[in-house]
């Protein structure tokens, strides 16, 4: 008979919208058990449930959900990672594409000289251009220094 009430309970509050409902309302258990007829085959007769009080004990959904929110959490940050490291080593291996492509530069400098393809002046343009990129290099980098002191 008590796991029959206890049954009655337990599908009373697990059918309501929020345990919240039942706390406000305990009448709805008794209600519900009497409703159900779980007396029936027994040779007892439930007359009424007088409930005296409800306590209100861990909530598993709620403990279960936070962890679950956790452990997505730590998916997140694990799949955020991965995409920062993949990024990383992008920039390194673009980097080092660069390195080898400057490297081959006074190679076919040198190439462009003995096949007549690059004459002296030619040479000396490309020089006073890299001259003037880089003066204005260095007074931007100075600009950027004052502004940061500022």
């Amino acid at each position: 008979m008590l796991a029959r009430v206890g049954e009655g309970i337990v599908s009373t509050i697990g059918s309501s919208d929020t345990h919240k409902i039942v706390l406000e309302n305990p009448d709805n258990i008794s209600k519900s058990v009497l409703s159900k007829g779980l007396d029936a085959g027994t040779a007892f007769e439930i007359l009424s449930i007088d409930i005296a009080d409800v306590d209100v004990g861990t909530n598993i959904g709620a403990i279960l959900q936070t962890d679950q929110a956790e452990a997505d959490l730590k998916v997140a940050r694990a799949k955020a990672e991965e995409r920062r490291a993949a990024a990383v080593a992008l920039e390194q291996e673009m980097r080092a594409t660069v390195v080898k492509a400057e490297a081959e530069i006074p190679l076919a400098m040198a190439e462009a000289f003995r096949n007549g393809n690059l004459g002296v002046m030619d040479y000396y343009n490309l020089k006073n251009i890299q001259s003037d990129t880089d003066m204005r290099k260095s007074i931007a980098d100075s600009d950027k220094k004052k502004d940061e002191k500022k």
